[in-house]
């Protein structure tokens, strides 16, 4: 798929959106998450919205621009209607899923040389009747079986059930995504997307040559890690007039990169990546990664070893970024999952994982979406000494998977 395909382009603006208001929260964080993984589950309760809630999951996922392309060729063309009709799809959902669809069967490669699975999954009150369209559709469109649990007399079961999905659908890296009392007799549905991901660098760092280095974590303060080093022609692009250095290191087969964003140096009073994750948009992220715009260099690389574990409540996060009506009473519409009219989303959450180390890169996530019933001159250096954002990329689809921002060993 080439990159301008709308799930794609979708996906990586919402991953730099989410990055932003994440990094917001705390200027000083770790964070890592898998914006396809959200996106995955929070797609699948659009197959159920309809109306502003539907308008609205649409336009924070990125989704919105075909049909807002559609409006302005109406707007300004003059071709007779049924011409008009040609253009648009017959229902601008199903064009959003399809496309899903095809982004996520173009991710999944027989015999791959790393390890790349994704797995959806509805788990529904056993007494509540959803609309057999929503259920037809989850499961042609994201591959999401309905299984039936008793969330009324068993909710903790249920809960242990869920977890336990996520937990083998990850090789054991994302346990608990549900946390004690996330569900309860008043839960309906829950929506569960699984992603994990492990693969070895192309070039391999050699383990003897780490070493114990200092990590500046601002303009004042260290902490000591474990600093990778090898020396190998890699990916790598100046970006001057973002005072920045981006670097590309492929996992072996090469679909996969992880894309390193390191500024020269560290020039706020924080982290010395707020003007970065200030100006970094969709736009820019394409143009600074375009293969044109990395040459393979002779780079002496030195990057720290390290792992982040991050949990996320994203309710909130997604009310601020314009997804409000799915959280309120009265204002929710589901319909399109069930002719109930009492059905909200009451909480969104994300657990990942990521291990970066010598042989290469291990990253896993789960989310869950929870419906209730309620009432210049190439340097030969990239040392990786100072915080800097990190994206897992599937080259084919140009599609972010996860990203991150590191910030301080833990």
């Amino acid at each position: 798929m080439a990159s301008s395909t709308p799930p794609s382009k979708a996906n990586n603006t919402f991953s730099l959106a989410l990055l932003k208001k994440l990094s917001e929260e705390d200027k000083a964080a770790n964070v890592f998450f898998s914006p396809f993984s959200i996106s995955a589950a929070l797609a699948m309760v659009m197959l159920g919205a309809k109306g502003n809630t539907f308008t609205q999951i649409s336009e924070v996922l990125g989704f919105s621009e075909a049909e807002q392309l559609h409006t302005q060729i109406q707007q300004s063309t003059r071709l007779p209607q049924y011409l008009l009709k040609c253009l648009k799809p017959q229902n601008p959902q199903d064009e959003i899923h399809s496309s899903f669809k095809q982004l996520l069967s173009s991710l999944i490669k027989d015999n791959a040389p790393y390890a790349l699975s994704l797995a959806n999954r509805l788990y529904g009150e056993q007494t509540y009747r959803f609309i057999e369209k929503f259920l037809a559709d989850s499961k042609q469109y994201y591959n999401a079986e309905l299984e039936t649990v008793d969330f009324k007399k068993g909710a903790e079961e249920a809960r242990v059930n869920i977890n336990s999905w996520v937990e083998k659908q990850t090789q054991d890296k994302i346990k608990d995504l549900l946390k004690p009392g996330a569900v309860d007799d008043t839960t309906v549905l829950v929506l569960v997307n699984a992603i994990y991901f492990k693969g070895s660098w192309s070039q391999q760092f050699d383990e003897k040559l780490t070493t114990d280095g200092l990590f500046r974590i601002n303009k004042n303060d260290t902490k000591s890690v474990k600093m990778m080093r090898q020396t190998n022609k890699l990916l790598l692009s100046i970006i001057a007039e973002a005072n920045l250095q981006i670097l590309e290191m492929s996992y072996e087969g090469k679909d996969l990169s992880m894309l390193i964003f390191l500024p020269n140096d560290i020039e706020d009073d924080t982290t010395g990546l707020e003007k970065l994750e200030k100006e970094l948009t969709y736009e820019k992220f394409t143009e600074w990664t375009r293969p044109d715009m990395m040459s393979h260099t002779e780079v002496e690389v030195q990057l720290p070893r390290f792992k982040l574990e991050e949990s996320y409540d994203l309710k909130e996060v997604l009310t601020s970024m314009g997804m409000v009506d799915a959280f309120e009473f009265g204002k929710a519409n589901f319909t399109g999952m069930s002719t109930a009219t009492n059905l909200v989303v009451s909480q969104v959450v994300h657990k990942s994982f990521v291990d970066v180390n010598e042989e290469g890169t291990e990253a896993a996530a789960a989310t869950g979406v929870i419906v209730v019933e309620r009432s210049a001159m190439i340097p030969s250096v990239f040392n990786a000494d100072h915080p800097f954002l990190f994206f897992i990329r599937h080259n084919p689809s140009m599609t972010v998977l996860f990203a991150g921002r590191y910030c301080s060993p833990e």
